[in-house]
């Protein structure tokens, strides 16, 4: 019996010794399994991570970006609206002139056409009424003391515009318009009215 115990004693302390040795394999084995799959969880997180930075950081871009052309288009719609408010008050201005200031402008306008031989001022109605004879008795005498041919008259018919004349000689006509003179300055002088008013 003795020998039985022996030969079952050693199967047990046998087994015993494989118990241990497949727990301890098998617990380094968990272990290489869990820092592997913690070192995947870590790389999934840090890649998370910079793609989330990423995407946010272009969002982040693109916002800026936006807002700095919304930015760009409202200054440059208020620059547009205070050059045009600049021009509408040249336009008051030059038309609210005094009437002898306006007189002498008018005249040396039409002076400076430096037309020949008869010719005909068409004015507004406010214009023909008002400066429009004093303009033409100017020029006549002007032209006279110049030693110039030909007379200036008020024509028949009158035009709408803010002010100045149109100068007709025949077919052909000389605009001296407010209106028109201000539209052709306007592209030339909207720079320089834009400097002036936001100092650049």
């Amino acid at each position: 019996m003795k020998g039985i115990e022996k030969i079952t004693a050693r199967i047990a302390a046998d087994a015993e010794k494989e118990k241990a040795a497949l727990w301890e394999a098998a617990s380094e084995r968990i272990e290489e399994i869990r820092a592997e799959y913690e070192k995947k969880a870590d790389d999934a997180y840090q890649e998370h991570m910079r793609t989330g930075l990423r995407d946010a950081e272009q969002y982040a871009s693109r916002i800026e970006r936006t807002a700095q052309l919304e930015t760009k288009k409202a200054v440059l719609a208020l620059r547009q609206e205070m050059v045009s408010e600049a021009f509408k008050l040249a336009e008051s201005k030059i038309t609210a002139m005094p009437e002898q200031q306006y007189v002498e402008y008018l005249t040396r306008k039409v002076l400076e056409t430096g037309f020949e031989g008869d010719a005909q001022l068409v004015m507004n109605e406010k214009d023909k009424a008002g400066a429009g004879p004093v303009v033409v008795e100017a020029v006549n005498a002007a032209r006279r003391e110049a030693g110039l041919e030909g007379v200036l008259t008020l024509a028949d018919d009158t035009k709408e515009m803010l002010g100045g004349f149109i100068l007709r000689q025949g077919n052909v006509e000389v605009n001296c318009t407010v209106d028109i003179i201000l539209e052709l300055i306007r592209g030339e002088a909207a720079a320089q009215v834009a400097k002036v008013l936001f100092e650049e």
